[in-house]
Formats: C-alpha cells, structure tokens, sequence
C-alpha cells in the first residue's frame, strides 16, 4: 500500500485507537512496581505515540503532498533524476504522454467540455534531464472551431519537496483556470505542472550546478522546446509564463528575471528572494562567487539590467515569514523599469495550501493577462 493511500491511513487511524484502549484497559494490571510492569507501561505509551504521531503525519501528507512514496520518504527515490545518455533516436521524442485523466469537479467526461490532463514525460534535449509532468489542456483545445489555435502555456511549480500531484489535486490548478475560463476572467491557457526538483532527493533551486544537474538551463530552454513541439504552444516571445509556491515561487521569478525573452511573466506565491544553502541543496555553486551572485534576486536587479518582464509576488501581513522581504522587494523593482511588479497580501495568511488556493485564482487571471505580447 503506497504512503497517500487511504488504506494506510486507516490503519495508522485503527492502531491508534486500539492501543488508546489497550493501554485504558491494561493500565490498572500494570500499575505495581516491578521491571516488567515498568516496561509495559513504558512500552504501551511509545506505541501508542507511535501510532497517533504517524496518523497525524499521513494526515499532513495527504493535506500537504510533502511526499509521494515511501520511497520519496526516505530519500531513495532514484526512478527520476538526471539522465547521463541517450540512445539517438529512442523512443517517444523529448515529451512522451502515458496518460491521461479528466479535471475534477469540472462536470461532464468529454475533453471538448472540461478538458483534459495528460500524464506526460519529458527530457530535456539540452540537459538530459528526465522528469514526470500533468499537463492540462482547456476545453478549446479539443473543439472542431479552435482545432487551428494555439494558446499561451504557464509552467507551474511546487514547493521543496512537493508532488506535482498536489498541483492537480490540493492546489486545483486546472479546475481552477477552467472555471476562470468560463467566466471570461482569462484566456483559455495550457499548464505545464511539475516539481522544481528534477534530482531528487536534492533541492536544486532551479541552479545549474557545476557538474551537476542544469534545472534553470532545462526550466528556460528544454521544457518550452518539449511542451511546444508536441502541444499547439503560441510561438513567439511574451506567450509562455510561470508561478510556484514556495521553493517554485523562488524559481519562477528567478527564471522571469533571468529569462524575459522566453517568460513574459512569473509569479511567486511566498516567495524568497535567495537561494538557500542548507543540507537539503548541497553546495549549489562549488564556490563560484559569480554564479552565486547570479541566483540571487536581490543583487541581479541592483547590478544586471532590469529585465523586460511583469512580476507578482505574495505575502501576508500575519502568517508569513517573508512579509518584510516582500515589501523591500517590491520597492526595490518599482524603481527598476521596464520591470513590472504587482503584489497579492492577505491580512493573514500561513505558509500552506489553503492561503495559496485564495491566491491561484487572482494569480492566474494576472497571468493571463501578461501572455500573448501583453506586458501591464
């Protein structure tokens, strides 16, 4: 039984409560001294805190989408990462669909009502990086009188460690821009979801990594070059934009600023503003000062020249931790054109899902505004 299954949670639930009322019932017969009652008391307790700590965990999880496996748990998810070589011309091109699902709660089966989510693999033909993406398709993308469009696409990132199912299913980013799309709030735009982690267990902050994995050379050239060669992508500049939440805010707005020619715009939700060095990213740059410099927002836009590219960023006065930085960067980009900075700050608000899904809504219908050749 895999680690978001219901099943497993269920018994985590079901031991809980019946070592609850083991330790009730037997607590009266243990209650004398001796080693063995000792013992029994001792080991009655730690099971039982065992049992509801891992209730409360795969609650979270399930919540969250922090992990996806066991595997992914304990660090041995090896089945996606960096791909060393190719065989020339093997099988499936650079993007390969192995399945498809329907948007949930959007009403009706066909993909010409609600459109679709293909479950798609790419890898990067620069890079070699392989990684597993959900792509989400509007309805217009299906309907005989759109059959010679092309529409705008978005990147959507997670947070460290995150699942690219937790996009879909906790955050609702298809359903979401469908409805949006009905409302005549955005234009109908395809989504390209997925985690900024392409080796884990590692958190690559979207760095390329001397003699390690290139994820913002893969972000920038790779995954546009793979969507648009299979899905009918608008060409051109100003039609591809990206948002993420956490470690993927981070990214996104680095790869906006870094890379306006390919995005016209990119979102934080939560956002920080530096790369983090901590045991979970390694040593990102192999102590290259300029590469450094480089993943950092805050010196890139006091010493490189402002990019031409639309910016938002959230936060929220109560709740969030970078409340503070959030403010000093908006003031910082307001002076720096042609940038655009526009901002989202709740009242209050953590460091979660549920503060993210009040945002996605307005997030999307700003983006949408940006594509197509139409900076505000």
């Amino acid at each position: 039984m895999g680690l978001t299954s219901n099943k497993v949670l269920a018994l985590a639930v079901l031991a809980g409560v019946l070592l609850f009322a083991g330790t009730v019932w037997l607590w009266p017969r243990l209650a004398h001294g001796g080693v063995r009652a000792v013992l029994g008391r001792v080991g009655l307790l730690f099971a039982t805190q065992a049992a509801v700590f891992a209730a409360v965990g795969l609650v979270a999880n399930q919540s969250f989408g922090f992990y996806g496996s066991w595997a992914d748990l304990f660090g041995r998810e090896t089945g996606q990462g960096v791909v060393v070589d190719h065989a020339a011309g093997g099988t499936g091109g650079p993007l390969r669909v192995v399945g498809d699902r329907r948007v949930a709660g959007a009403g009706g089966g066909r993909p010409e009502v609600s459109g679709r989510i293909d479950e798609v693999r790419i890898t990067g033909r620069t890079t070699r990086i392989a990684t597993p993406a959900y792509v989400y398709l509007p309805p217009e993308y299906f309907q005989a009188r759109h059959r010679g469009r092309t529409f705008p696409a978005a990147v959507v990132l997670t947070g460290y460690p995150g699942t690219a199912e937790a996009l879909v299913d906790k955050l609702r980013y298809p359903r979401t821009a469908l409805e949006l799309a009905r409302e005549g709030r955005m234009r109908p735009m395809i989504l390209v979801m997925l985690r900024p982690t392409l080796a884990p267990p590692r958190d690559t902050e979207c760095v390329d990594v001397p003699g390690g994995p290139r994820t913002e050379t893969f972000f920038a050239k790779d995954l546009p070059e793979a969507v648009g060669g299979h899905y009918r992508v608008s060409r051109g500049p100003g039609n591809w934009g990206v948002v993420g939440n956490s470690t993927g805010g981070y990214c996104a707005l680095k790869l906006a600023v870094h890379h306006p020619d390919v995005f016209a715009a990119g979102a934080g939700l939560s956002a920080y503003y530096d790369a983090p060095n901590d045991p979970t990213t390694g040593d990102l740059f192999q102590g290259n000062e300029e590469r450094k410099n480089h993943a950092n927002l805050w010196w890139y836009l006091k010493n490189r020249p402002a990019p031409d590219t639309s910016l938002l960023v959230t936060s929220s006065r109560s709740g969030e931790t970078n409340y503070a930085d959030t403010r000093e960067f908006i003031e910082r980009v307001k002076s720096r054109k042609p940038t655009r900075i526009s901002s989202i700050i709740l009242e209050s608000g953590g460091h979660n899902f549920n503060t993210w899904r009040r945002e996605i809504p307005a997030t999307l219908e700003w983006l949408g505004g940006r594509l197509g050749g139409r900076p505000v």
